[in-house]
């Protein structure tokens, strides 16, 4: 077959199976275009999933007659001075998006410019132009999309259900809603209410009105402001407190110059920032904002332009690094679990009997109208819990100790959980998950500085495994020494423990050998080394800590509760759980009906 040149036609059709993926395409483009053009409201109508019919509206500048004629030409654009594709400032420069849908789609355009006597409108049906004609537009630009797809029918049987569609479209409209708090979005259709994102004002309170918006109420109460620059980027926006997760990265924005991007750098960076933080199943919510030299990032790597490239990599993902990781150790007592509000939320009021409950039918009722004998014995029995393990009532506390944040250790029960009392309130802490930050703390400290001190077993320990567990250790026996945990093989099957980890005292090393294993299988060749040596502190830590079922001594626990008071980040253990919980005095008195 000679080869041959392609009709304009099919050539549209053939970008716009780069360029119109889905409907959710269509209005990522059309709104970009929208704010490209200064608008300060727009409003998004979708039906059918988009199929049948997309609406944007929005009161920008709008096109002359001229500009119009040539706006559904392929690679026709108003944004790019001159020919260097490096100097990008809008978030569309292709000139692709317009003629691509107007060649699958029936694409009707009424706009109006401000020099213009009146508006003008114009159709492209399959590819097909119509003439331009005077049309009635008070101000800016309404664009039209009906029959997504009639000239492509095939590419109809890709599309998911209308309702999947529409969550699309919805979920691109919150991105470049996010991206833009200074614009006001009106998003309607699909048989739902309609939503608006009023217009919020500028800078840092007004970006997290509209996250918060979007969000929703739980990411406004908990976020954390994060900012940092170097070497003219910028990184600013807000991260939630560790104990708001997600199953997933679906709670992850990110932004790079106003556009909305999946950029797997930036998502490591993300995960790397909380690793002390999160366990390794759960997802942190962000919203981060870079802005940078339109030079140092190169945004026409994508049909979609969903991915960018940046010039110096590295620096922006040790800044991004740096920011949450400053921010969250800034607000590090601060967790969503910690909170009044999730601590009451778990209450529930009392049963109470019902309406008709005849007292003469209750089990304890007495046999024969008397008390039977040694009925309060049997029946109270039930009751008895036992005293605390630790009860320290009769001490005398100092004042100063009820105006430390974490106040005065008052008991010990269960053998885990310590409670203490402030001036407003009282604070129930597990001692595992505290002591387990402060260890794993120190473990950093000590690495940084002048590495883990060790101790040298008089009779080294030996643990048994199977063969292939002890080879992976034996690899990494390198890594587990910056920590003071030195190992050698010992035959086929077993591992010599001969100097372990000072901090860590008294420890289990087959218990600790046998977890540090189970982690490094899931690790791989990528996995850089600063992060499996957190790994490995982590492990250590959770093994080094006070257990629960220990029973600790008041001094003990008062000294535990002032070391969480010096140790950064203690609001939570680094498997991501709460280390305490807070109730003041109003939020107790709301509970029995005081409030």
């Amino acid at each position: 077959m000679p080869v041959r040149q392609l009709p304009e036609t099919i050539v549209n059709r053939i970008a716009a199976g780069e360029v119109v993926e889905r409907p959710a395409s269509v209005v990522k483009e059309l709104v970009e275009n929208a704010i490209d053009a200064g608008a300060s409201r727009i409003d998004i109508f979708s039906d059918g999933g988009g199929r049948r019919k997309i609406v944007i509206a929005d009161d920008g500048s709008g096109m002359t007659a001229a500009d119009l004629a040539l706006a559904v030409d392929r690679h026709a654009t108003s944004k790019l001075d001159d020919e260097d594709l490096l100097a990008i400032r809008t978030l569309g420069f292709r000139g692709e998006a317009l003629p691509s849908i107007g060649a699958v789609a029936r694409l009707s355009i009424t706009t109006r410019h401000a020099s213009e006597p009146h508006a003008w409108a114009m159709r492209v049906e399959g590819g097909d132009k119509t003439p331009i004609a005077p049309a009635a537009l008070s101000q800016g630009t309404r664009v039209e999309v009906a029959d997504l797809f009639f000239a492509t029918p095939a590419r109809l049987k890709f599309l998911k259900t209308d309702r999947t569609e529409a969550e699309a479209i919805r979920e691109v409209v919150r991105r470049l809603a996010m991206a833009r708090p200074d614009v006001a979005f009106t998003l309607a259709g699909e048989e739902r209410a309609p939503v608006t994102w009023a217009a919020a004002l500028p800078g840092a309170p007004g970006q997290l009105i509209r996250l918060g918006d979007i969000l929703g109420a739980d990411f406004r109460a908990n976020a954390i402001e994060v900012r940092a620059e170097r070497e003219g980027v910028v990184v600013e926006g807000f991260a939630a407190a560790p104990s708001l997760t997600r199953a997933n990265a679906l709670g992850q924005y990110l932004f790079v110059n106003g556009r909305p991007v999946r950029d797997k750098l930036i998502l490591g960076a993300v995960r790397a920032a909380y690793s002390d933080y999160l366990p390794r199943d759960r997802h942190p919510v962000v919203a981060l904002f870079v802005t940078l030299d339109s030079r140092e990032v190169d945004a026409n790597v994508h049909p979609a332009k969903t991915e960018v490239r940046f010039r110096n990599a590295g620096l922006v993902r040790a800044l991004i690094v740096h920011a949450l990781k400053e921010g969250l150790a800034r607000e590090g007592r601060r967790t969503a679990a910690n909170s009044a509000s999730s601590v009451i939320s778990t209450f529930r009021p009392a049963s109470m009997p019902p309406a008709n409950w005849d007292w003469r039918a209750s089990p304890s009722y007495p046999v024969g109208g008397s008390a039977a004998p040694s009925f309060a014995e049997r029946a109270q029995a039930a009751f008895d819990v036992g005293a605390p393990s630790a009860d320290i009532r009769p001490t005398e506390v100092t004042p100063d100790l009820l105006d430390r944040p974490l106040g005065a250790a008052r008991t010990q029960i269960h053998e885990t959980y310590i409670v203490s009392q402030t001036r407003d309130g009282l604070i129930v802490i597990d001692q595992h998950a505290a002591h387990e930050r402060i260890v794993y703390e120190r473990l950093k400290a000590s690495l940084e500085a002048n590495g883990v001190q060790r101790q040298i077993l008089l009779i080294p320990d030996i643990v048994e495994m199977d063969e292939a567990t002890v080879e992976r250790l034996v690899a990494r026996a390198e890594e587990l020494a910056k920590f003071g945990l030195v190992i050698e093989s010992f035959g086929p099957g077993a591992v010599a423990v001969r100097e372990t980890p000072s901090l860590l005292g008294k420890t289990d090393a087959g218990g600790l050998l046998r977890d540090l294993a189970e982690h490094m299988a899931e690790w791989d060749e990528a996995l850089p080394l600063e992060r499996r040596l957190m790994h490995v502190a982590a492990t250590m830590a959770c093994h080094g800590s006070v257990r629960a079922g220990r029973v600790l001594k008041p001094e003990e626990m008062n000294a535990l509760l002032r070391e969480m008071e010096a140790t950064p980040n203690s609001g939570q253990c680094n498997h991501g759980r709460p280390t305490y919980v807070e109730l003041t005095l109003a939020d107790i008195e709301k509970l029995f009906g005081r409030r």
